[in-house]
């Protein structure tokens, strides 16, 4: 499959065998469920429709529960599609581990950034700020926000304050460093969005993984 759905556990360091050091994310990833396939003559494109993280029956819609039901599998809180490999043929319930990712050198992991809140242009953008002394009066302050001629609107796209964190991300060609799946563990070299126990969907890295002969 094309990715898989996964947990970001947090960072720790491993060393090689000649005693390098190297920090690295641990991902939990799988084992995730087939929900439903979807197929050329139905859909009109071929991928599969995974789940992940067990949740009660009770906190999903009966719908969502018949749509489990269906496919024979427990209910869970996450539920993915992923293209499939040319060739690849899959089962409805049959789970996906992450032995997926076994010969993959490089993946990209996207996943929800940390939440800060409200925040100014200071923290928010890295503005300078105003002078702190000698009678200054715009200390953390936004600004000018738009020209005096007409019609005077602010542009799009203007800096501003407001909410900071929580939004999509996407690190790109992270390096393998191992697969561990007694423990469905996946180990990747530097650092991913998002808070420990977040979701986050990982993908097999088309781009390096061709550059780079994996």
């Amino acid at each position: 499959m094309e990715g898989l759905i996964g947990k970001k556990i947090g960072m720790t360091s491993v060393y090689d065998a000649d005693g390098n050091r190297t920090c690295v994310t641990v991902i939990e990833v799988g084992p995730c469920p087939v929900v439903q396939l979807k197929t050329l003559e139905k859909d009109g494109y071929e991928a599969a429709q995974i789940a992940f993280g067990a949740q009660k029956a009770s906190r999903l819609a009966k719908a969502q529960q018949k749509h489990f039901e269906k496919a024979g599998v427990e209910t869970m809180k996450v539920l993915k599609e992923f293209k499939l490999d040319a060739g690849e043929t899959l089962e409805v319930g049959k789970a996906v581990t992450v032995a997926n990712f076994e010969g993959v050198k490089y993946v990209d992991v996207t996943g929800m950034t940390k939440g800060k809140g409200f925040a100014g242009v200071l923290k928010k953008w890295g503005f300078a700020g105003g002078n702190m002394t000698h009678g200054g009066h715009s200390k953390r302050r936004t600004g000018g926000l738009a020209a005096r001629d007409l019609p005077g609107w602010i542009e799009k796209g203007k800096k501003m304050p407001g909410d900071m964190g929580d939004v999509s991300r996407k690190a790109i060609g992270l390096e393998v460093v191992a697969i561990r799946p007694e423990d469905n563990a996946l180990l990747v070299k530097g650092s991913i969005p998002g808070a420990r126990n977040g979701i986050v969907y990982v993908r097999k890295s088309l781009k390096n993984n061709v550059k780079k002969g994996a």
